[in-house]
């Protein structure tokens, strides 16, 4: 269970990873993202926010 002071974000794939490069496409399979649309609910940390930096021209960060 997460601890209540730690930030959650919900990150959704709102555009495609066809014709990426492939170090984008490894990222969003690593956060859990596989299909358009489709969402994921990550604690806040340097590694993630890293990660959704990389990809943030594929997807939509929300704060939760």
């Amino acid at each position: 269970m997460a601890k209540k002071s730690e930030a959650k974000i919900r990150v959704t794939l709102v555009r495609s990873p066809i014709g990426r490069r492939p170090e984008q496409r490894a990222t969003l399979k690593a956060l859990g993202l596989g299909k358009m649309n489709s969402s994921v609910e990550k604690t806040v940390n340097d590694a993630i926010m890293g990660m959704v930096n990389s990809v943030s021209h594929l997807v939509k960060v929300e704060e939760l």
